[in-house]
């Protein structure tokens, strides 16, 4: 077999870039066989480059501190970019373009925030610009949208896109903890960052969602457009009485596209249990696609860690080692679809958003305190679909009291909350969750 070679470069070796660097080396035969491709990494580099086994970068001809002399070397076809961040991440992508140079990455923060610059230049360049690996690890996804659901109209998306958070819902539902030991047991397991606000509070999955509703959709979405709210509220009571409600609650990444506008929004969401997605627990990920022609699809995987997504790295090099080789010209579109990159819809208001709730009130267990609060709800417009009390009581204590509403706007629900919350027997701020599907 006559191979062709295709040079790469990468830059950062964390835990993504070793795993892709073991996928490249450990597999090179198969890939071989497979695409009649050598994918030759010639060079590699990191700031703590010595520190690095050198048995782990065994086969590689560079190896170096300074990303220059990969964005500079001739011979490199491919840069892939596994530094993350923002600043160093985009002008390492942006000087690789400039060099003629296509591009792989997993920046799924930098794509989602500042992410249309690079989109241009990679049209205006005529470079590729692979990102698989941003969303959803290892589950291949942003190809499918961008490729294989290219005939179709994307009406929906449903994710749960952040492993970290799914575990952590998942072992509060499973072992009856709360969300701080669960998230203790995480960070000691390795599934959560020391730091875990991105995880915990929604905004890892709010850059993915960004990502994949903007190809779904064709249009760029802001990210400071995307509702977020995470999980780090959510009590070990709330998950009770979902299941008394035969529900789970998941962190969901939501799109939605309308005829003028769209929904993009991140949250805690109360959905069936019968649910596909209420069966993909601990860190695995998932993302529900509903189309106008193929109608539903599920792509279901691991969402993060090194092997999974440096697998989605490398297939990212792979397919443009293969238009390299064939023809050298960009065959797809870097969003998958041939318009400016702007905004083409409006972000619906969250606010504005038609959904079912949840509500748990805190309110003193005396006569009348239901029919008050259901008063209020009723005042701004707001049905009642069931209600649940708990069943062991005493007077004057406070007890959960917990209504299921049809769907209303979510601003009559944040009114009545308001109202309702300065009720003198009203104790503790209400919790409310969003409700997706019919019970």
């Amino acid at each position: 077999m006559h191979r062709k070679n295709v040079n790469v470069g990468i830059i950062g070796l964390g835990t993504v870039g070793m795993g892709t660097l073991n996928v490249l080396l450990e597999n090179r035969e198969t890939i071989i066989n497979k695409t009649g491709l050598n994918i030759n990494v010639k060079s590699v580099c990191d700031l703590k480059i010595n520190n690095i086994s050198s048995e782990l970068l065994k086969g590689v001809q560079v190896k170096t501190a300074d990303m220059n002399e990969i964005l500079n070397d001739s011979e490199i076809d491919i840069v892939v970019e596994l530094i993350g961040g923002y600043t160093v991440a985009k002008s390492i992508i942006m000087s690789a373009f400039d060099n003629g140079k296509h591009v792989v990455t997993a920046n799924k923060a930098l794509l989602a925030v500042d992410g249309k610059d690079i989109f241009k230049k990679s049209e205006e360049k005529g470079l590729y610009l692979g990102f698989e690996g941003s969303v959803g690890g290892g589950i291949p996804i942003i190809r499918v949208i961008k490729e294989d659901l290219a005939a179709n109209n994307v009406n929906e998306i449903y994710g749960i896109i952040n492993g970290t958070a799914n575990y952590i819902l998942s072992k509060m539902e499973s072992e009856g903890k709360e969300f701080d030991e669960v998230l203790k047991e995480a960070q000691r397991l390795g599934y959560a960052e020391a730091d875990p606000t991105f995880d915990v509070e929604g905004i890892d999955t709010a850059h993915k969602i960004a990502i994949l509703s903007s190809i779904a959709f064709q249009t760029i979405v802001p990210f400071e457009e995307v509702f977020v709210e995470g999980v780090s509220n959510i009590k070990q009571v709330d998950i009770d009485f979902a299941k008394k409600l035969n529900c789970k609650i998941k962190l969901l990444a939501i799109a939605k596209k309308h005829a003028d506008d769209i929904e993009v929004r991140v949250h805690p969401t109360i959905i069936p249990e019968r649910y596909i997605l209420s069966k993909v627990n601990d860190v695995f990920n998932a993302i529900y696609i509903v189309s106008d022609k193929v109608d539903r699809t599920i792509h279901y995987g691991r969402g993060a860690g090194s092997l999974p997504t440096g697998s989605a790295v490398a297939g990212d090099i792979i397919n443009i080692a293969r238009d390299i080789v064939s023809c050298g010209k960009k065959r797809v579109p870097t969003l998958g679809f041939q318009t400016d990159y702007e905004p083409q819809y409006p972000v619906r208001d969250i606010n504005e958003i038609n959904s079912s709730f949840y509500l748990r009130f805190s309110a003193l267990d005396k006569p009348g305190v239901l029919s008050k609060i259901a008063g209020v709800l009723g005042k701004y417009g707001i049905s009642i679909k069931s209600a649940i009390q708990p069943g062991d009581r005493a007077p004057n204590d406070v007890v959960p009291l917990v209504f299921m509403t049809h769907e209303t706007k979510g601003r009559n629900v944040n009114d009545a909350v308001a109202e309702i919350d300065s009720l003198e027997y009203v104790r503790d701020k209400t919790v409310v969750l969003r409700v997706e599907g019919s019970r």
